[in-house]
């Protein structure tokens, strides 16, 4: 089994699976993309913090980012519509599943190559607040 944290990025990656405009949802892809696989989507976790809820249960807040890689004239109007489509698979069901209390979209961010300004990464940052049992990962 993993810990419910994997369990929901792979639930998000797997949502987003369904994004219009989007062929590949890749799960914290390493190596550079050509220029031939934008657009693209990327998620993966950029931190996580628990705090306790009682004796045997713990509250985690997890931010994770769902980028968009696009590539093109005017890339940010290209991210555009793959990212409210994301976003409606993504907040269609808040829960994500039941591995989640609720998922909440917090930040924005453009990125852009510099050596290849067509090029350009919409980094959209989610908080998702889960629980734990105290002593298992993997379980509520």
């Amino acid at each position: 089994m993993s810990s419910r944290r994997e369990q929901i990025l792979a639930h998000i990656a797997s949502t987003l699976g369904s994004t219009a405009g989007i062929t590949t949802v890749y799960r914290s892809r390493m190596e550079a993309f050509s220029r031939d696989e934008a657009p693209a989507m990327v998620v993966e976790p950029i931190g996580d913090n628990g705090r306790q809820y009682s004796t045997c249960k713990i509250d985690w807040t997890l931010q994770v980012a769902v980028v968009v890689h696009t590539r093109g004239a005017v890339s940010d109007t290209l991210a555009d519509p793959i990212i409210v489509s994301a976003h409606s698979l993504l907040m269609a069901d808040r829960t994500l599943g039941g591995l989640a209390i609720d998922i909440m979209p917090t930040a924005t961010d453009w990125q852009r190559d510099k050596a290849d300004l067509a090029s350009l990464w919409m980094v959209n940052s989610y908080e998702i607040r889960y629980r734990t049992a105290a002593a298992d990962l993997e379980t509520a």
